[in-house]
């Protein structure tokens, strides 16, 4: 490909945004990136215009290989993140009793925080739900005896929701005044509450039981989420699922948990592929167009064992998920999730899929048919997807990786956040392109829990079983 010796200015749609690019004469290195393959000379364009297309100035060329020690990273804690150019991280809190593997977070209350809400992701003697307060980091435990506590959400209706990342026996639970209720135990034998709060804490069993990962809750009370399921020996992986309630929430905040619609409803489960009457689902059918299969006695189901016997559509490992609030703003359900992979066993780098399913109301009564498209796939530098997080304002999504590299014999590196763009108007659904813009410095964590705040200008994450021993939270800011 020859390229003329006069300037040529052309203009490029990436993410939906026209860039103009001037290519002057000569043009002899641009020959040599495309002689590379499109690719490159794509690469290096989404690093040039990172300031336009992602708010970033600069972006990380690779990840941090930088192990730092427990000395060094308990009297500066920032240290365990480098960041893109223009990003700046400030800790929020790294108290000691801050616990080691703080995973999902979510800001409370929602209209004026002052406090994150999150879960512990270790055993039942352990903190299974902490409050963290944005003004000083001081920690306190709202809830125990949960196992591997993970999904946080806050609700429309004025609650909190956690689960656990149990296997077949993981719980939802729902709090409300989380700002107030303290020293909840749960005993996970006896499904049973007890503390002087323990009225502010309700067991979910209408939700079913699975190993939580993502949740979304739509403000209608309709939640979808998914089983972090690995496939084996033939059986498929972890399946999506729908929750409907009996009782649509139309507005308002509870006064008490009675109220919400999580007391009861109707469990279903996705089944992709629709040709033939509906029966070319199973192995090699998992994007495209499919049903909800009701759930039969959903109420405290066994979810796992269901989605076997309904042959639902498996994933690898499905883990966190996001709304897409631009589809909801049209009065649309689309929502974007992470099925993880296996990078060094198998070479499976993961992927982030979204979702879609009607409009709201459609989806509230089950008549819309859903879809599922890719929307970003895992390579060797971008492996195993854990977080995502949808950037208000500017219509990104935030990637955290939860990958084997750490643990490499050669050539470890430390997990790292991408940034994505969404498909622009292109024919395909994938992503237009993703950066890099956090390395860790400590090849024994991993960053999770990822979120924003409604600005979209703030974004926070754990970095989870670090090398100090106790929970790190970061908030990186000064997006452009």
């Amino acid at each position: 490909m020859t390229l003329s010796e006069e300037n040529m200015k052309t203009k490029l749609l990436i993410g939906g945004m026209a860039l103009a690019v001037t290519l002057s004469a000569p043009a002899f290195s641009v020959d040599l990136e495309i002689d590379k393959g499109f690719g490159v000379l794509r690469d290096k364009m989404l690093r040039q215009h990172s300031l336009q297309l992602f708010g970033v100035r600069g972006t990380l060329a690779r990840s941090s290989t930088d192990s730092l020690n427990a000395a060094t990273a308990e009297a500066d804690p920032v240290a365990l993140v480098k960041t893109a150019g223009s990003l700046r991280a400030t800790v929020v809190s790294a108290a000691a009793n801050l616990a080691p593997n703080i995973d999902m977070m979510a800001l409370w209350p929602q209209e004026k925080p002052t406090h994150i809400i999150a879960c512990n992701e270790q055993g039942a003697s352990d903190p299974g739900v902490q409050r963290i307060r944005l003004s000083d980091g001081a920690v306190e435990t709202i809830l125990s005896g949960t196992v591997s506590c993970d999904p946080v959400q806050g609700t429309a209706w004025g609650t909190v929701i956690v689960g656990e990342e149990a296997g077949n026996t993981g719980t939802v639970l729902e709090l409300i005044d989380p700002l107030n209720t303290t020293g909840v135990v749960y005993d996970r034998a006896a499904q049973t509450l007890s503390g002087t709060d323990a009225g502010k804490v309700a067991i979910r069993h209408a939700i079913g039981h699975l190993s939580f990962e993502g949740v979304v809750a739509y403000p209608n009370g309709v939640m979808y989420y998914g089983d972090e399921l690995r496939p084996s020996k033939g059986v498929a992986g972890g399946a999506y699922f729908k929750y409907i309630p009996d009782t649509l929430w139309t507005g308002g905040k509870i006064s008490s948990l009675d109220q919400s619609p999580l007391v009861s409803g109707q469990v279903y489960g996705l089944r992709v592929g629709m040709n033939s009457g509906q029966t070319d689902y199973g192995q090699g059918t998992n994007t495209g167009l499919g049903v909800w299969v009701k759930v039969d006695n959903s109420n405290g189901a066994d979810l796992r064992a269901a989605a076997a016997n309904l042959k639902l559509t498996g994933y690898y490992r499905p883990e966190d998920a996001n709304m897409d609030p631009m589809s909801l703003a049209k009065g649309k359900v689309r929502f974007c999730a992470n099925n993880t992979g296996n990078e060094e066993a198998d070479k499976y780098w993961g992927e982030t899929i979204c979702i879609t399913d009607g409009t709201v109301k459609e989806a509230a009564a089950n008549t819309a048919t859903p879809e599922v498209q890719l929307l970003v796939t895992g390579t060797s530098e971008f492996a195993m997807m854990d977080n995502i997080a949808y950037q208000p304002g500017r219509g990104n999504w935030i990637i955290n990786e939860d990958g084997d590299a750490p643990g490499f014999a050669t050539n470890p590196h430390n997990n790292d956040i991408w940034t994505c763009l969404e498909d622009g108007y292109d024919v395909d659904t994938l992503s237009d392109g993703c950066v890099r813009i956090v390395s860790l410095n400590d090849l024994t964590a991993e960053s999770t829990g990822g979120f924003f705040d409604a600005d979209g200008k703030n974004y926070y994450f754990s970095v989870q079983h670090n090398i100090t021993g106790h929970g790190v939270i970061v908030k990186l800011s000064n997006w452009k």
